[in-house]
């Protein structure tokens, strides 16, 4: 961004321009050539922050915006932007509670600033109470699935850099933020369903085929990465079995939530229902009795392969109760027979360190009261199995072997997760813990955020006290940063999608079940269920 506005303005100091924009006297018109004003200004407020957001200039091509603030809606403004703004949103953390703040965004490009946005008043508060500020953590994860998405095909980046691609598996987790987010009043239905058709005609209509470019994927599964704007291979990434099993369930909890009559509603049904049955799922095995991880056309199917407790059990679950070519029941005791119990901390479950595993699968199934042989044999559910390893993980945290500053008891959460890099440290790895895993102090607020129905207080009293203690180093337009290391003094500068999508949905299972209720409605995920031997048990 600083050499392309440098280039752009032909040697001139950046600095000394981004000043000159940001002096006083508005309002103002725009400068000629300048881009057209953004549009739709929103405002999140929480203790002692405002999240901002904004849509695009209808005409023009920022490179930036300014955000402007003032304690009056006549102004004076000034800008609160230190640096320019690359997205569309921004996090105002020098605000007071109970001070009404005005607010104007600019775009800008190397000519000039737009005119003022619509002025927007936003007053920041302390959180009334835990569901309060659930509220906002839920509003802000919707976000970044609104705001890092590209309207046009539905695709959302993998994080919130502007030359991300985009995660298939985002693109689940946001398609079913669209229904939480209509239901919260942050969009409209028609606005959600709009943008859902867009994301589901593109994973239609994509090119699929044994090629290596120019295709979106292969006997219906599709490819991890995609390119944002030609929704097709991102390099050689590989053909991924989980990360399309995301993105059908948000797929399939589209299906199930868009249930008018009205247009596009039927066309969303239709094509979810078509994208879902189109799946190969057979091919992904490879002939093995369990499925493969993925497929590169250049090389062929990956050796390792799905077996053992981890996320991967809804895509076993979808393809077991798929119409046709379904999976065939031995494919699941084939991935249960690599399942590891053990116990830590005086907790007994089936082992799997990053809390990811614990948490993808249970975002969209509802397993509360449901256990398959394995889990009936052990006398607990799956859900409850989660509920133990997050709270193993919590005592890990407290008992700190690795003797990390400021583990606790209220800060903990490990798993897969962005890492300051070098200097001893992972960058993006999978981290967990018992048993520890790549535990180098790095702290990843999904990891709390995703167990928050198998672990609400202690959760909670996790994510609270993250952002009591490190509002203004860890908060961002988009909630929570990836993660985090005190010891390095390192706060990720990025969000990702994938860390997003379990909070976002979790806490809203939490408080509603709804995800839950609707995704359970589903006759391939009822049939899935039973034919992996899943049956009802006492409480």
């Amino acid at each position: 961004m600083l050499q392309l506005l440098c280039r752009a303005l032909k040697g001139r100091c950046l600095a000394t321009f981004i000043t000159a924009l940001g002096v006083v006297g508005m309002p103002r018109a725009a400068v000629s050539g300048a881009p057209d004003a953004p549009t739709r200004l929103v405002g999140r407020c929480g203790d002692r922050s405002v999240a901002l957001h904004w849509d695009a200039p209808l005409r023009g091509q920022p490179i930036g915006y300014n955000v402007y603030r003032a304690t009056r809606p006549e102004g004076p403004f000034s800008r609160a932007n230190a640096q320019p703004v690359s997205q569309l949103g921004f996090a105002d953390l020098e605000v007071a509670n109970g001070t009404a703040c005005y607010y104007v965004v600019r775009a800008f490009n190397a000519i000039g600033e737009s005119a003022d946005s619509a002025t927007l008043r936003a007053e920041p508060r302390p959180f009334r109470d835990d569901d309060d500020f659930l509220e906002l953590l839920e509003a802000t994860a919707f976000d970044f699935f609104w705001y890092e998405a590209n309207p046009a095909n539905g695709l959302i980046r993998d994080r919130s850099t502007a030359r991300s691609f985009s995660s298939i598996a985002a693109v689940g987790f946001g398609l079913t933020g669209i229904g939480i987010g209509i239901d919260h009043g942050w969009i409209t239905r028609g606005e959600g369903a709009e943008r859902t058709l867009a994301t589901l005609r593109t994973f239609w209509e994509g090119p699929q085929g044994p090629a290596a470019t120019n295709v979106i994927g292969y006997h219906g599964w599709f490819y991890h990465f995609l390119n944002m704007d030609t929704a097709t291979r991102y390099r050689k990434v590989e053909l991924s079995s989980i990360d399309t099993a995301l993105f059908l369930a948000g797929a399939l909890y589209a299906r199930q939530y868009f249930d008018r009559s009205e247009p596009p509603e039927p066309q969303i049904r239709g094509l979810a229902e078509a994208i879902y049955q189109r799946v190969d799922w057979n091919w992904m095995a490879n002939g093995g009795k369990t499925l493969t991880m993925g497929y590169h056309p250049e090389s062929g199917f990956l050796a390792s392969r799905w077996v053992g407790y981890n996320e991967a059990s809804i895509l076993y679950i979808m393809g077991l109760g798929a119409a046709t070519n379904p999976l065939p029941t031995a494919q699941w005791d084939a991935w249960v027979r690599g399942y590891d119990w053990r116990s830590f901390y005086g907790y007994s479950f089936v082992a799997f360190a990053p809390l990811f595993g614990h948490q993808y699968s249970q975002c969209w199934l509802d397993l509360r009261g449901l256990a398959d042989a394995y889990m009936r044999e052990k006398q607990i559910t799956y859900f409850e199995n989660s509920h133990r390893a997050t709270l193993a993980q919590r005592q890990y945290a407290m008992a700190n072997p690795g003797h990390f500053p400021a583990y606790s008891s209220n800060l903990w959460g490990f798993t897969a997760c962005d890492g300051p890099g070098g200097r001893g440290y992972h960058g993006y790895a999978a981290r967990g813990a018992p048993p520890p895993e790549n535990d180098d102090g790095t702290i990843a607020p999904t990891a709390p955020g995703g167990s928050l129905p198998f672990t609400p207080g202690v959760s909670l009293a996790a994510l609270r006290h993250m952002y009591d203690t490190y509002r203004r180093e860890l908060w961002t337009c988009y909630g929570f940063r990836d993660a985090f290391n005190v010891k390095a003094n390192w706060w990720d500068p990025d969000v990702l999608g994938i860390d997003q999508g379990p909070i976002l949905i979790m806490a809203e299972n939490y408080r509603t079940q709804r995800v839950w209720d609707l995704f359970m409605r589903s006759p391939e995920i009822q049939r899935g269920l039973h034919r992996a031997g899943f049956q009802p048990v006492r409480p």
